[in-house]
């Protein structure tokens, strides 16, 4: 099989610089203009390549709808506000999360819609799907043009797509991780002069060995920051939803798949997603650094179910047959399984201080 067109260009740029960090192969893999996976591809739905829990069901986005106006009225309803979804995808979630919305006609008439979304392909999905909304979409790729003022933001599956640097433990040092070319030419995984110093790495990720494998992700620390300042100057939320761990830990969670199955990272470069788990620890870290509130992480499973999911889905199959009764229960199952999404995916919100909202059990932070 040849190389893609955006393997082409990584062999060029790599015979020409010398081998790039993880962080760079990444953020080519899914952001190049022309080739870029998240530019060039459809990513989402039993058609693409992986299925996210707005696609799995209408009930995700509307306990998430929930979630947010209960927390809007626990913020004292302040208007207007900024309602910011981060990585929209199809639009499904914010669609099924403004369908909740109606039922409190105070905050849509607040609210002002936000969308950050690089991909020219993907903004014209959300467009079509929003289509019908009574709030309109402004577009951004980047945070510091949302506008000022208060802001709820949901990041569903956002930060795990955020490029990451690798350091791997070889003779004591943690060195980076690259990507290089081998003897016959083919994209590879090697160690750069980067070093990461001992003392980066907190005792608590345990003991490393030999090839043992840290990550860092400087990008979600950067922007959970610049969002928990706006959270405590501005009054606001940010929920964050992902698969990841409660850090710090040693361990190479760099993945890539392609039609719903796992693939080789350096396989087909632009064709497949690229992911790496959250650690939440860190993103917490970065709130509770930037003066916010922070509450969780807590399983995706309990999140739901303290939600009211289970009551939600008896009343969303009181009046249907026995066969969508039981696609109800299955896609209930796939989002609070503990062998499915409910235990691997993990929530993390963001207040000002002396603000919890709905769902998790005790606030934490200042």
């Amino acid at each position: 099989m040849s190389p893609t067109p955006l393997e082409h260009r990584i062999r060029a740029l790599v015979r020409l610089n010398g081998p790039m960090p993880v962080f760079d192969y990444m953020a080519l893999c899914l952001g190049d203009p022309e080739h870029g996976y998240y530019m060039a591809r459809e990513p989402f739905g039993q058609a693409g390549d992986f299925v996210t829990a707005p696609e799995v069901s209408q009930m995700f986005g509307e306990m998430i709808g929930a979630f947010v106006v209960e927390t809007w009225e626990r913020l004292g309803r302040p208007a207007p506000f900024n309602l910011v979804e981060f990585g929209p995808g199809r639009g499904t979630l914010m669609a099924d999360l403004l369908r909740v919305a109606r039922r409190v006609p105070a905050f849509l008439a607040a609210a002002r819609l936000h969308l950050d979304e690089t991909s020219p392909r993907l903004r014209a999905k959300q467009a079509a799907t929003l289509a019908n909304q009574s709030l309109k979409p402004t577009w951004h790729d980047r945070l510091d043009t949302l506008p000022e003022g208060p802001l709820l933001v949901v990041a569903n599956e956002f930060f795990d797509a955020l490029p990451i640097r690798q350091f791997e433990y070889r003779d004591g040092r943690w060195h980076e991780r690259v990507v290089g070319l081998d003897e016959t030419g083919v994209l590879a995984f090697g160690l750069g002069p980067a070093t990461l110093p001992a003392d980066a790495v907190s005792p608590r990720a345990g003991v490393p060995e030999e090839g043992s494998i840290v990550e860092i992700s400087p990008v979600g620390v950067e922007i959970m920051t610049a969002l928990a300042k706006r959270v405590v100057a501005e009054r606001g939320l940010v929920v964050a939803v992902d698969y990841g761990y409660a850090g710090p830990a040693l361990g190479d969670t760099f993945q890539a798949i392609r039609a719903h199955t796992y693939v080789d990272p350096l396989g087909r470069p632009g064709e497949a997603d690229l992911t790496a788990h959250v650690d939440f620890t860190a993103l917490a870290a970065a709130a509770t650094h930037a003066g916010a509130a922070t509450h969780g992480p807590i399983e995706q499973g309990d999140f739901l179910l303290a939600l009211g999911l289970a009551e939600r889905a008896g009343r969303l199959g009181a009046d249907k047959d026995e066969t969508a009764r039981a696609e109800i229960v299955s896609q209930v199952s796939r989002l609070v399984g503990p062998e499915e999404m409910g235990s691997l995916f993990k929530v993390l919100a963001v207040t000002p201080p002396g603000v919890v909202p709905p769902g998790f059990p005790l606030a934490s932070g200042p």
